[in-house]
């Protein structure tokens, strides 16, 4: 394969115009079967590949689809393993159908420009909030799309979402069924419909469910980040609420946590217990290793992908519109039953 041939160079080998040798390559226009053939013998002598640029101006499409990450934290991206996972689960996905996929974070006032430049066939939105402007955005734009984590009220629209009230739920069952009472919550953003809200909803639950009174200066709404979880370490040493065990909604927080706590002097599990959201790749790694809410983030990007190209290939009728994904409790060395002093 030779990247430096032009479509130049095939017509002036070939003694024709470049409109017929994109005609012929495209399938288009009138072009006798004797040009056509001489343009092909021409194409294949210097092992010409077409770009994806010029496929998709025959076929319709860019075979470029994105995945967009709303709101995103200073660094959430760069030190966070669910989003790796997450696109090596989309690419994987998407592979059969050789598309393409980038990763996008934006602000608040993203005018989406990006989408028409690159003529992208559809988005995966991660962590989008119903009520948002930049929710109000991509909906409007018209174009194929999966919300993923947004937890959306509106039944139009596709989207994958985990359970995570009942993850919630099971990480502080599991703390209480080892005698912690005092279970503070490293939440990130609180937003109602979010997942770090519904995960905190099912903290709640839990609580209510075992007669221990919630209470609001348990709840440390720090970014959902390693720097956000070693800052939060300082708020949580210093609390006056004798904490004896800290739930944290993302590993890569729960990472950053135990970094900090160590550096205050506290012992993770011995002084305090940790347990995190979603079962990274670092989880079953670190010292001590982490007890964790455990989710497929690669199964839950190919089911995106799948119900995304769904939709760009017009299949999209028989699809189901929401799916609803498992969550499970995974014991490890960062808990341990509580310790009275």
């Amino acid at each position: 394969m030779n990247n430096k041939v032009s479509i130049k160079d095939i017509a002036r080998i070939a003694s024709v115009s470049i409109a017929t040798v994109s005609n012929v390559i495209n399938g288009t226009g009138r072009v006798s079967a004797k040009t056509i053939s001489k343009v092909n013998k021409v194409i294949q002598e210097l092992q010409y590949v077409p770009s994806a640029s010029a496929r998709s101006l025959k076929d319709k499409n860019s075979h470029l689809i994105a995945i967009v990450v709303p709101f995103i934290e200073k660094g959430m991206l760069q030190d966070n393993p669910f989003y790796w996972e997450l696109v090596r689960g989309v690419e994987n996905g998407a592979r059969n159908s050789e598309v393409q996929v980038i990763l996008v974070g934006i602000e608040d006032d993203e005018d989406f420009a990006f989408v028409r430049q690159r003529h992208l066939d559809g988005l995966i939105v991660v962590g989008g909030y119903e009520h948002s402007e930049v929710y109000r955005k991509i909906t409007a734009m018209g174009i194929p799309c999966v919300f993923l984590d947004s937890h959306l009220t509106s039944p139009e629209f596709y989207q994958v979402d985990l359970d995570d009230e009942v993850g919630g739920y099971l990480g502080t069952r599991h703390l209480i069924g080892l005698g912690h009472e005092v279970i503070g919550v490293l939440t990130g953003k609180l937003e109602e419909g979010g997942v770090n809200y519904l995960r905190y909803q099912g903290y709640l639950r839990a609580l209510k469910e075992a007669g221990i009174q919630s209470n609001p200066k348990l709840v440390f709404e720090q970014a959902s980040s390693i720097q956000g979880g070693y800052h939060a370490a300082q708020r949580i040493g210093s609390s006056k609420e004798r904490i004896s065990a800290i739930f944290a909604f993302s590993d890569v927080t729960a990472i950053g946590l135990i970094r900090g706590l160590h550096d205050i002097g506290l012992h993770v599990p011995r002084d305090i217990s940790v347990v995190g959201f979603d079962d990274n790749f670092y989880a079953n790694y670190m010292i001590p290793s982490l007890t964790t809410i455990k989710q497929d983030v690669v199964g839950k990007g190919q089911v995106a992908v799948s119900m995304l190209l769904d939709q760009i290939n017009g299949n999209a009728s028989s699809v189901e519109r929401s799916v609803v994904l498992p969550v499970s409790l995974i014991v490890r060395q960062s808990t341990i039953p509580f310790q009275k002093i």
